[in-house]
């Protein structure tokens, strides 16, 4: 039951050439940052990334993208990303964007065994072009097939040796249902804690979902757009 590995570069051993990876994190909260440093030294290429957003220029998924590991991304937002828009632009990586409300429904709907699902979001747009329709209750839907990877990267604060994950606040936002749809989930953690030390009840991720964990070295915990209130005259 012991899934402990020393390092994340142990923990990404086999990570191959053209495999699909779940990252999770909304924005740069919750990034597993030593998984995608570890990757970054790897040199993996021809990757498909399924991420909220592909990090920032020079930080998290941007350093696989100066890399050129990544050929596919799968998320809903660019954001600050200059060098995915421009790669995106040159035809050398493949974008798909979706909505993100269904993003989010079908990694969960690949976590439980759900093949597709339909959703009227992105009826009538680019979103449903070759994809199946079909009409329920006088609402025209659209198919949306489940995601699904080979690996899933996710970043947790508290984590005991057999796997078991606590999430914080924003970071809870795709790291626990990344975990439950990959065929191998590693988890860095915060804190590295011994079985029986996580309340049952607080526990996000069960230890079923998880092959490796181990704790992380460095985390910046960098802040994707910092702003600053400006001061009121006369308090």
């Amino acid at each position: 039951m012991n899934k402990v590995v020393a390092s994340a570069e142990e923990a990404i051993r086999d990570v191959f050439d053209g495999a699909t990876i779940m990252v999770g994190g909304f924005g740069l909260c919750g990034m597993p940052e030593n998984l995608i440093r570890a990757l970054a030294r790897k040199g993996t290429k021809n990757l498909t990334t399924i991420s909220n957003n592909a990090g920032v220029d020079g930080f998290g998924m941007g350093l696989l993208l100066a890399n050129g590991q990544i050929r596919r991304h799968i998320g809903t937002y660019v954001g600050e990303n200059k060098l995915l828009e421009q790669m995106v632009l040159d035809g050398r990586v493949q974008l798909d964007l979706v909505p993100q409300g269904t993003f989010s429904e079908r990694i969960r709907a690949g976590g439980a065994g759900i093949a597709a699902f339909f959703t009227p979001t992105g009826f009538g747009t680019v979103v449903a072009e070759g994809k199946e329709t079909r009409e329920f209750d006088g609402r025209m839907y659209v198919m949306e097939h489940a995601l699904r990877a080979d690996f899933a990267f996710v970043k947790a604060w508290k984590g005991d040796r057999w796997g078991n994950l606590v999430y914080r606040k924003t970071a809870r936002n795709f790291n626990p249902m990344m975990a439950t749809a990959a065929k191998v989930t590693i988890a860095e953690v915060e804190h590295l804690v011994e079985p029986g030390e996580l309340d049952p009840d607080l526990v996000q991720t069960p230890s079923v979902y998880v092959k490796r964990i181990f704790q992380g070295e460095l985390f910046e915990k960098r802040i994707e757009k910092r702003t600053v209130r400006k001061a009121v005259v006369g308090r």
